[in-house]
């Protein structure tokens, strides 16, 4: 999978898929489970942010929304004026590290080759502060267009997070804005 054409592809349909989905569903019910596992005033750095109407607008001020494409952190300004936007890849984020108390991809890792999922995986444990939280999504489908999605399966991707360093995963399934159904996976930094 060609990183700079998946960049290119999310430039060309962000503004389409910020508004064909809804930013609510059970789904965004798991952000309150995720926020009452965060310690006071935290940091919490969302991955492939997009618009941030899902995911980064359900955070504490103060959140960091990266994303691949210019087009969804420049929706981003306007649906979270309080985040912090940084343009970078999931593979390498811009950030030092050990700095973030929790890390959240909705609907991203998948965008990445998944031989390369190990690669994310260890990139969002050196950003968190150990121990940090964690919240991840292992999802199937899309909402219609032209996209790359890449999942090696549930087995293999609760493992690569372990092998990252991650304890206690715990999986919970909840239905998204696009009518699937999709698991999330919370763990802890070790």
């Amino acid at each position: 999978m060609d990183r700079y054409r998946v960049r290119r592809l999310w430039e060309d349909v962000s503004a389409t898929y910020a508004d064909q989905r809804d930013p609510d569903g059970s789904d965004a019910d798991l952000l309150e489970d995720l926020r009452g596992r965060l310690p006071d005033d935290p940091l919490v750095v969302d991955v492939g942010c997009g618009d941030g109407a899902r995911t980064l607008a359900n955070l504490p001020d103060g959140s960091i929304g990266v994303d691949f494409a210019r087009a969804g952190l420049d929706l981003a300004a306007g649906e979270v004026p309080a985040a912090r936007l940084l343009q970078g890849d999931m593979l390498g984020l811009p950030l030092r590290t050990g700095v973030a108390d929790a890390v959240t991809a909705y609907h991203a890792v998948f965008h990445v080759d998944r031989e390369r999922h190990p690669e994310v995986y260890a990139e969002f444990a050196r950003v968190l502060k150990p121990p940090g939280g964690r919240f991840e999504t292992v999802r199937r489908g899309w909402m219609g267009g032209s996209m790359f999605f890449s999942a090696p399966g549930r087995g293999r991707t609760l493992d690569a997070i372990e092998d990252a360093g991650f304890e206690d995963a715990e999986t919970v399934t909840a239905d998204d804005p696009l009518g699937n159904s999709t698991e999330f996976v919370f763990a802890r930094r070790g």
